[in-house]
């Protein structure tokens, strides 16, 4: 992966299904933390570093703070582009930032903070070999 290839958000396609609507037929807000979740998992698989892979090694990474701003509504159907970078990144815990687009029309942003634990579900130090894969990888 070249070094500009590294600093990029990723972007990720998702089209709306009827089940992530509410009566109105417009997005329903809770589903916008599902399309992050996927933003989240396809951002650190193209990094090189798939969120199963920190399974594996006995860590997750817990979402501890989640904000969202909506700007515009999706409907059932339309084709959404979920872009993902991450920052503030330390030790413990980092930041992902997301922005969803409908036809190049920002729909949200939103962010998710999030710790590192371990199998015991203590709080610990994101692994060395991931920590330099994100820092790496971070966007402003």
């Amino acid at each position: 992966m070249d070094e500009q290839q590294k600093n990029r958000p990723v972007d990720v396609p998702v089209r709306v299904r009827y089940a992530d609507t509410d009566k109105m037929g417009i997005v329903y807000y809770g589903t916008y933390p599902i399309y992050f979740e996927i933003g989240r998992s396809e951002y650190m698989r193209e990094k090189g570093f798939a969120y199963r892979n920190l399974e594996e090694l006995g860590y997750h990474l817990v979402v501890v703070n989640l904000e969202a701003k909506y700007y515009n509504s999706a409907t059932y159907d339309d084709l959404l582009v979920v872009r993902t970078g991450i920052s503030d990144i330390k030790s413990r815990g980092l930041t992902f930032n997301y922005e969803i687009y409908r036809e190049g029309t920002l729909v949200v942003s939103g962010k998710t903070k999030h710790i590192c634990i371990n199998s015991e579900k203590k709080t610990t130090s994101i692994p060395p070999h991931l920590l330099k894969i994100l820092k790496d990888a971070e966007t402003a």
